[in-house]
């Protein structure tokens, strides 16, 4: 440990800032990483969300990740998230989640929509279409 008051400013500093960042969503693409501390609030909102539960080893979810983000792009009505299922059990257990890719578009903290599968654009394209008009 250092004896210094600054460095500890700082790691202070830093520590608040990092624990700040870790409850935010974090976002690649504008494409939410869902947790635990953020699910809820994520879904909560009127503004329709799309889930993507996926996990590294799923084939079929890797090829989807291209299509969910460029699809994000195209919509932007529509909010769109994912969650790692092995990383977070609880949320994948309480939605049913059984196989994965799984798609789940939720309004208002309520399942509205849902489709298993690697659907490809088209699947994406249609459920994201149906409920971007709402």
């Amino acid at each position: 440990m250092s004896d210094d008051p600054e460095i500890e400013k700082i790691k202070q500093r830093k520590l608040e800032e990092m624990l700040r960042q870790q409850n935010q969503p974090q976002t690649e693409l504008g494409i939410a990483n869902l947790n635990d501390s953020n699910f809820q609030q994520t879904i909560s909102s009127e503004t329709p969300t799309l889930v993507d539960f996926w996990a590294e080893w799923c084939g079929p979810c890797k090829m989807m990740h291209p299509v969910f983000e460029s699809l994000d792009k195209k919509y932007p009505k529509i909010k769109f998230a994912r969650v790692n299922v092995d990383q977070n059990q609880n949320i994948s257990m309480k939605y049913g989640v059984q196989s994965i890719p799984t798609f789940i578009m939720f309004k208002a903290g309520m399942v509205v929509d849902q489709m298993m599968g690697a659907v490809g654009a088209p699947g994406i394209h249609m459920i994201c279409k149906k409920h971007s008009k709402e």
